[in-house]
């Protein structure tokens, strides 16, 4: 491809409304322009990534015995109703209704339309292991597209969904997809790790994230340093240290606390740990007011605490709504606290002689304790783990904090889809049994953006081979000079007469520009040739993008596919 001939630009400057580092590449280079917050117009050389991104799950799906489909984008709202999503998703979901005004929504996922395909075409136990996959446009309305192409609101997926007559066959199944997505990762030149996530609203049982590390990912991750635990923050568990032991239970006290609103001047003005106190923070659960309960010291995981909710919409209550319900905002706690929901996490069930509001401005009660003082509508885990915090898995393990960008999710559904839409088989004794459903998705435009968001330096993009959208970046500098022009010409045709794909600049522009636009655009391999390469014969010289600057050398143009084969591999 000439680059005089090619559409889109490179801009020299960073756009102002990039929020990563990644996401000004992207629109620097000309690989994406957008269209609306979170919508992307995919030009020439981003969609030609895309497609070998495409190439290799296909090859790879197809390898674990996986068969494409294409299902519909729009799905009509029922099927939704029908698996309880709707409003699980939200405001997320994008609704419409066609012109008789039945009721529609835009697929952010497919779990419903592959659950009613199987349903009216699996009959009998015959008909299954199957596993079917497609890559197709998602839409899902995100309240904060952020990062270019790792948070969207229109997307390209490839996601699967494997049917099987039991747990057992779901075990395989999933193995399978695991392995592919491994060999994925690995042929599209990512290091990924692989860590416990939440189901979400997909629900099920076991799920898995595969995260590229890197500083700017929106995702939080802890990892074990003495075990393989690796974790989702959303997931993860945590042994945090116990509160300290202040013996039997001691009578009931109520202290004034002028101005003391935070569990940090509480313990300040009483002098004692905040671990030895309780916290009080408020919710709003589908409409419902949740009191939750807590120890000092810990954090609300809102995630654990939706879960444990039975999913749908979560968020802090507002002023006007915690004073609606008559608790009065510093100084709460659940004691003496009717007609609302209280839930607390396990930490407020342990230990003894906690400090916690009195539930009258200025004042706290010391020396709370659950069941002689207090009760509560639900007790689980809903702590969010931090760092420093011991491992669940192991004895001496401490965990540790990154960041990283999702890439890959696999989940283990069980029947919570058949169930709910009557997708049975036959057994071979004659019974009816709901099918074992697995699902498995890959953002393909969101594993292009990570792979630039981790793997670039301050010039610009450096792609893996596999995935750039060119093998080879051939400049031709003084493209004045007739013996320079007639050289790269040369060079150009024996490159693609090779097998390899060029990007050929063949602008007038200055060397500065050319090796500039190089460096941002990325590919694996610069190709130049000018008088510099051209003083001792018809010579080119090859540059890995990733190597250094005395890394360049020089051949003779005639071996120039040859020797860039080589590199390239």
């Amino acid at each position: 491809m000439r680059m005089s001939q090619m559409f889109g630009k490179t801009l020299r400057d960073d756009p102002s409304d990039a929020d990563t580092a990644g996401h000004r590449l992207l629109i620097r280079a000309g690989l994406v322009a957008q269209v609306a917050a979170g919508v992307y117009s995919y030009l020439p050389m981003a969609l030609r990534s895309m497609r070998k991104i495409e190439n290799i799950i296909r090859e790879e799906m197809n390898a674990a015995g996986a068969q494409e489909v294409l299902m519909p984008v729009i799905q009509p709202v029922e099927l939704w109703q029908q698996s309880g999503r709707e409003e699980a998703f939200g405001s997320t979901l994008f609704h419409l209704h066609d012109r008789r005004e039945r009721p529609m929504v835009l697929g952010p996922t497919h779990e419903e339309a592959v659950t009613d395909l199987a349903r009216r075409h699996v009959r009998s136990y015959r008909d299954l292991p199957i596993n079917l996959y497609q890559i197709q446009t998602k839409l899902r309305d995100e309240a904060r597209p952020r990062a270019g192409l790792i948070r969207v609101r229109e997307f390209h997926m490839k996601d699967a969904y494997s049917f099987d007559v039991d747990q057992a066959g779901l075990d395989v199944a999933y193995d399978k997809m695991v392995q592919a997505y491994w060999n994925i990762f690995r042929r599209c030149g990512l290091d990924v790790v692989a860590v416990e996530a939440d189901s979400g609203a997909m629900g099920g049982s076991d799920s898995q994230e595969y995260m590229l590390l890197a500083d700017t990912g929106e995702d939080e991750l802890v990892n074990c340093t003495g075990c393989s635990y690796a974790a989702n923050v959303e997931r993860a568990l945590s042994r945090y240290t116990p509160a300290p032991d202040t013996g039997e239970a001691l009578d009931l006290e109520t202290i004034d606390t002028p101005n003391m609103t935070t569990i940090a001047e509480l313990a300040e003005f009483l002098n004692i740990e905040e671990s030895q106190t309780l916290k009080a923070v408020f919710y709003v659960h589908n409409d419902e007011f949740i009191f939750v309960a807590i120890r000092g010291d810990l954090d609300v995981n809102e995630v654990k605490l939706a879960n444990a909710l039975g999913g749908g919409e979560l968020r802090l209550a507002t002023d006007q709504e915690v004073a609606a319900a008559g608790i009065v905002a510093g100084s709460a706690s659940p004691v003496g606290i009717e007609n609302v929901r209280k839930v607390g996490d396990i930490s407020a069930t342990q230990g003894a002689n906690y400090v916690a509001g009195a539930n009258v401005a200025h004042k706290h009660l010391r020396n709370v304790n659950y069941k002689r003082d207090f009760d509560l509508d639900d007790v689980v885990d809903i702590a969010k783990a931090e760092e420093g915090h011991g491992c669940t898995r192991c004895d001496d393990g401490m965990l540790n904090f990154s960041r990283g960008i999702e890439v890959g999710h696999v989940f283990k559904l069980g029947t919570k889809f058949s169930e709910a839409f009557a997708a049975n088989y036959v057994t071979q004794d004659g019974n009816e049994k709901p099918m074992f459903m697995g699902c498995y998705g890959i953002g393909v435009g969101r594993l292009l953006g990570a792979a630039i968001e981790s793997s670039h330096d301050d010039d610009g993009i450096i792609f893996p081979v596999s995935i750039a959208p060119y093998d080879i970046h051939l400049v031709s500098l003084n493209p004045g000079d007739e013996d320079i022009s007639s050289a790269a010409e040369e060079l150009y045709e024996q490159l693609m007469s090779a097998g390899l794909e060029v990007l050929y600049d063949d602008r007038d522009e200055s060397a500065g520009i050319k090796f500039s636009d190089a460096d941002l655009l990325g590919m694996p391999l610069r190709a130049t040739v000018s008088r510099r390469s051209m003083r001792d014969g018809r010579n080119a010289e090859l540059k890995l993008r990733s190597g250094d600057r005395d890394s360049a050398i020089i051949v003779p143009i005639e071996n120039a596919a040859q020797e860039a084969h080589r590199l390239l591999q």
